[in-house]
C-alpha cells in the first residue's frame, strides 16, 4: 500500500528578518542581516536580498560584512520574536494534534486524519499559509510528501513563500537533480567523500553501487542511499505545546581541538540539563548533540534509548557516544560550538530498576540545593575544572 502525501513541513521564511521588517518596513527590499556583531558573532538569519551576496546562517557577521558592506545588521530581539513563534505553533495545532516542532520557526505535521474537517493536505497547507500571513503578517513555505525527509526538501525548494507537493511514488524523481547538500544528513565530510567519487547530485548518489558506498561510508552508506531514493522511516512525533526541549550550548573563544575539554564541557552541560529536568519534575525521551565545525558547518545527532532519562550520567553517556561518532566522522576537527539538549519531555514516571540505586537522585538534589543556595560555581566535578590558562566552559 502506497503511503499518502500527508506529511507537511512548514517553515517560516527568514523568520527573524521578517519580524524585523514588520516594525521597520522601510528596510524591505534591502539586504538585512539579523545577528550579533563582534569577533565571534554569527548570522542568525539573512534576508533573501542578502543571500544573493552569499550570506548564510551561521556565517560570521564579520564575513557577512565583507560580502555585503551595505547590508543592514540588526541584533536579535528574541523577546519580540517569541509571541509570533507561539502564535505560529498554535495555528498549526488547530489543524491537527500531530505537530512536531523542530524550532521556533518550523514544524512537521501529519494531517492524514484531518481531511474530513479541513480537506486534503494541499488545502490544509494553503489554509495554514493564509492564516500565518493574515494573523502574524509574515510568509511561510510548505513542503508536502509521504515522509518527513522529502517534505523538508520540498519546503526548502519552495522558498520563499511557496508550496510544493511531491506525490507518492515521485520522491526519487524529485530528489534526483538536486545537489548533494540538499539531502538532510549529508555533512561536509560526507559530501567531500562523495564528490571524490564523482557524485554531484542526489540522483547520482542513489545510483551508486551499494558496495562502493559501504566501502567508503560504512554502515552509513546503505541508509544514505535509501534517503537519496526518498525512502525514510519515521512519522511525526506529537509533542505537547509546553516547553518541548531543554538545552545548553557553549561557543569556544578559539576552535577547541581537545577531546578532553570537549567532553568536560559536555559533562557540565549534562549536569545543568539534568538539574533543569529535576526542577521541572520532567524526564526526557531523546538526547540531542549539537556540534559546529570550522568553517561553519553545524550538525545534530540524537539518540532515543527507549526509557526515561533523568540523570546527568545517562545524558552524558548518550551524548558522549554521539560525540565520538560524529567527531571521528569529521576527522576529529577542532570544534567551534558544542551543545547538549533533550527533547520529548514528559512527567517523571520511571521506576528504579532491579539493583538500581537511589543515590544518583539524592546526589542530584543535593547539588541543586547547594547551587541554589550558594551559586553555580560552589560545586563542580573534577572533569569540569579548566586547564591552566583556560576559561571554564559555561
Amino acid at each position: 500500500m502506497v503511503a499518502s502525501a500527508a506529511i507537511l513541513h512548514v517553515d517560516l521564511d527568514a523568520f527573524f528578518v521578517a519580524m524585523e521588517l514588520l516594525r521597520r518596513p522601510e528596510l524591505r527590499g534591502r539586504p538585512v542581516v539579523v545577528g550579533y556583531l563582534g569577533e565571534r558573532g554569527v548570522v542568525s538569519t539573512a534576508s533573501y536580498e542578502a543571500r544573493r551576496f552569499g550570506i548564510r546562517s551561521a556565517m560570521p557577521t564579520s564575513r557577512a560584512r565583507q560580502l555585503c558592506p551595505k547590508a543592514v545588521f540588526i541584533p536579535p530581539d528574541f523577546a519580540y520574536y517569541a509571541p509570533a513563534s507561539r502564535r505560529f505553533h498554535a495555528i498549526l495545532r488547530e489543524f491537527t494534534p500531530l505537530v512536531e516542532p523542530v524550532s521556533v520557526d518550523e514544524a512537521y505535521l501529519d494531517v492524514a486524519g484531518s481531511e474530513r474537517l479541513f480537506g486534503p493536505p494541499l488545502q490544509v497547507a494553503e489554509a495554514i499559509r493564509r492564516r500565518i500571513r493574515d494573523e502574524i503578517g509574515i510568509t511561510a513555505s510548505v513542503g508536502i510528501a509521504a515522509n518527513r525527509l522529502v517534505a523538508k526538501v520540498a519546503s526548502d525548494a519552495a522558498k520563499p513563500d511557496g508550496l510544493l507537493l511531491i506525490p507518492p511514488g515521485e520522491e526519487a524523481a524529485f530528489l534526483a537533480p538536486r545537489p548533494l547538500r540538499d539531502l538532510p544528513g549529508i555533512g561536509r565530510r560526507t559530501a567531500e567523500i562523495l564528490t571524490g567519487l564523482g557524485v554531484r547530485t542526489i540522483g547520482e548518489l542513489a545510483a551508486l553501487p551499494l558496495a562502493v558506498l559501504e566501502a567508503k561510508l560504512g554502515r552509513h552508506g546503505p541508509e544514505l542511499q535509501l534517503r537519496a531514493r526518498g525512502i525514510a522511516p519515521g512519522g511525526v512525533t506529537a509533542l505537547p505545546p509546553e516547553r518541548r526541549s531543554i538545552s545548553r550550548e557553549h561557543t569556544f573563544e578559539r576552535d577547541e581541538p581537545s577531546r578532553g575539554r570537549l567532553l568536560a564541557t559536555l559533562l557540565r552541560q549534562a549536569e545543568r540539563v539534568a538539574e533543569d529536568l529535576a526542577r521541572q519534575q520532567r524526564a526526557a525521551r531523546t538526547v540531542v548533540l549539537k556540534l559546529r565545525f570550522p568553517p561553519f558547518e553545524t550538525l545534530t545527532r540524537s539518540h532515543t534509548p527507549g526509557r526515561q532519562l533523568l540523570f546527568a550520567e545517562e545524558l552524558y553517556a548518550a551524548a558522549s557516544a554521539l560525540f565520538d561518532a560524529a567527531w571521528d566522522e569529521h576527522g576529529r576537527q577542532p570544534v567551534r560550538l558544542i551543545g547538549l539538549g533533550v527533547t520529548g519531555l514528559a512527567e517523571r514516571a520511571r521506576q528504579l530498576a532491579l539493583g538500581e540505586s537511589p543515590a544518583p537522585a539524592a546526589l542530584q538534589q543535593a547539588v541543586i540545593d547547594l547551587r541554589e543556595r550558594y551559586g553555580d560555581g560552589i560545586i563542580r566535578r573534577a572533569a569540569e575544572l579548566p586547564a591552566p590558562g583556560q576559561c571554564p566552559p559555561r
